[in-house]
C-alpha cells in the first residue's frame, strides 16, 4: 500500500482516492469507493487500463519483453526445469526441493485416468466434432464424476480438484483427439514423465510399438511450460469470474477453455500457421509485406505484434530454438513454411514499418510449425494451449477463492439504449 493519493476533479468538486503499488509495475489507482464519493462510474472497454484483482502469481513487463512466474523469468524455467516443476511452483509459490517434485510428480500421475464411463461422453459426439467442442462438454462434465472436489471451501478438495485437472487435461485432450481421427483410446502410462506420456496417448495404437521420442517429449514439455500462465488475460478473466459466483472448480475451467477457443486468443498459432500457408514462398514475401503495409488491404501478418508486448516476445525466443530443434531431429529441412517464416522475421526485425509499429514475431509465429511438425493437425493446436495453460487457471482460480477480499464480478456499463417508455398494446402499434 502507498501513501500517495490521486486526485478527482469534476466542476467545483474533488475527491482523493488512494493509490496501490505493487512490487513492481506500474502504480494503481483504488476507484473500488469512486461510484459510493461521486456517483460515477469508468469507462473502460476490455479492462485494458483496470486491475480486477491483487495476484502474486504472474508478472508481464509488455514494455520490457518480461514474462515472471512467481518471480522468475520464463526463459530460466523452460530451460532449466520441466512442466511439472513449473505447476508446481504456480500452484504453491515456490519451486519444489527433490523430494517434494518427486511426490508432486507422483501424486500428478496418479491421477491421470479417467473414469471409465466418460469414454460415453465421447460416443455422444459426431466424429468430425472439433476437438475444442469435445474439450468444453468433457471438462465442465467432471464434476458430475468427481462430487469428492467440488467444495471450493474445503481446501484439502481445493487442491485435489487442481491435481485432477493438472493430471487429467492431457488424457482429455488426447482421447479427443483420439476420437476426431477414429482411432481407439490410449491409456496413460505411469512409467512415463507428463509431456511422453501426453504424445504416446496421441500418437500409439494397439496394433504397433510406438516410441517416444526424447527430444520431442522435451519440446511437448516446453511448449506446456511456455503457455502455463498468462497473467489477466481473456481467458484467465473468464475463469476467474466464474469463479467469483462460486461454481465448482472444473465449470470455472471448462468456461476458460469456451473462451480459449476464440481465434483472437488461442487459435492465432493456427491463424499464423494458415498465413504461411498462404504466402507459400519466400518469393511471394514481397507482396504480402506490400499488402500488410497497406491499410486498405484486408490481410494482416499473423504472429506478430502482442496486445501486451511492446517488445520482442520473451517465449519467441525459447520457441524459436525449440522449433529448429524438432525440425532438425526429424530431418525436416526444406520446410516451405519455415523458409516463410525465418525470411519474415528477418525482414520484421529489420524493415523501419515493422520496428517502428513493434511488430515483432510472437510465440504463436514458431508454435504453429512446431506442433504440426509434432505430428498435430491445426484444429488440436488449441487444445495444446488449454492443457497448459489448465495450471494457470487453476493457480488463478485457487487464488482468487482464498482472497479474502474478493467479490462477486459485476462490471458496471454505459447505457446507451431507449430512455424509460410506456408499454403499447399490439393493436395500437
Amino acid at each position: 500500500m502507498s501513501d500517495k493519493i490521486a486526485k478527482l476533479s469534476i466542476g467545483n468538486d474533488s475527491w482523493e482516492l488512494p493509490i496501490q503499488t505493487g512490487v513492481i509495475g506500474p502504480d494503481v489507482i483504488d476507484i473500488a469507493s469512486m461510484y459510493k464519493q461521486t456517483g460515477k462510474f469508468t469507462y473502460d472497454p476490455g479492462f485494458t487500463s483496470t486491475a480486477s484483482c491483487e495476484s502474486k502469481i504472474t508478472y508481464i513487463d509488455g514494455d520490457l519483453g518480461t514474462l515472471l512466474y512467481r518471480g522468475y523469468p520464463i526463459e530460466q524455467l523452460a530451460e532449466h526445469g520441466d512442466f511439472l516443476e513449473t505447476c508446481y511452483l504456480l500452484l504453491y509459490g515456490e519451486l519444489p526441493t527433490p523430494a517434494q517434485k518427486t511426490d508432486f510428480d507422483l501424486r500428478v500421475t496418479r491421477h491421470t485416468m479417467l473414469h471409465e464411463q466418460m469414454q460415453t461422453l465421447y460416443r455422444g459426439f459426431r466424429r468430425d466434432a472439433h476437438p475444442m467442442a469435445i474439450m468444453v462438454g468433457v471438462v465442465g462434465a467432471l464434476s458430475a464424476f468427481y462430487h469428492d472436489s467440488t467444495d471450493i471451501s474445503d481446501p484439502h478438495q481445493r487442491m485435489i480438484a487442481s491435481l485432477r485437472m493438472v493430471a487429467k487435461m492431457p488424457t482429455i485432450a488426447a482421447m479427443a483427439y483420439k476420437y476426431s481421427i477414429g482411432q481407439p483410446f490410449v491409456y496413460p502410462k505411469n512409467e512415463m514423465d507428463y509431456a511422453s506420456n501426453f504424445l504416446n496417448m496421441c500418437f500409439a495404437v494397439p496394433a504397433e510399438q510406438y516410441k517416444v521420442n526424447p527430444v520431442l517429449a522435451r519440446a511437448m514439455d516446453r511448449i506446456f511450460t511456455l503457455h502455463a500462465d498468462h497473467e489477466q488475460n481473456a481467458s484467465t478473466s473468464t475463469v476467474r469470474l466464474a469463479g467469483s459466483s462460486g461454481a465448482n472448480p472444473f465449470a470455472c475451467i471448462a468456461a476458460g477453455i469456451a473462451c480459449l477457443w476464440g481465434p483472437a486468443h488461442g487459435g492465432a498459432n493456427e491463424a499464423a500457421l494458415n498465413m504461411l500457408h498462404e504466402i507459400g514462398s519466400v518469393e511471394n514475401i514481397p507482396e504480402y509485406i506490400r499488402r500488410a503495409k497497406d491499410k486498405n488491404d484486408p490481410f494482416r501478418l499473423m504472429g506478430f505484434g502482442h496486445r501486451v508486448y511492446k517488445n520482442y516476445d520473451p517465449r519467441a525466443r525459447i520457441m524459436q530454438k525449440t522449433c529448429h530443434e524438432v525440425l532438425n531431429e526429424l530431418g525436416i529441412k526444406d520446410d516451405p513454411a519455415l523458409e516463410v517464416a525465418m525470411e519474415l522475421e528477418k525482414i520484421a526485425l529489420n524493415d523501419e514499418y515493422f520496428v517502428s509499429k513493434k511488430l515483432y514475431p510472437n510465440i504463436d509465429f514458431y508454435s504453429g510449425i512446431t506442433l504440426r511438425a509434432l505430428g498435430f493437425p491445426a484444429e488440436m493446436f488449441t487444445v495444446l494451449f488449454s492443457v497448459a495453460r489448465t495450471v494457470g487457471w487453476i493457480a488463478q482460480w485457487k487464488e482468487m477463492v482464498e482472497d479474502p477480499s474478493q467479490k462477486i464480478g459485476r462490471p458496471r456499463q454505459l447505457y446507451t439504449g431507449s430512455d424509460k417508455r410506456d408499454y403499447v398494446t399490439i393493436g395500437q402499434r
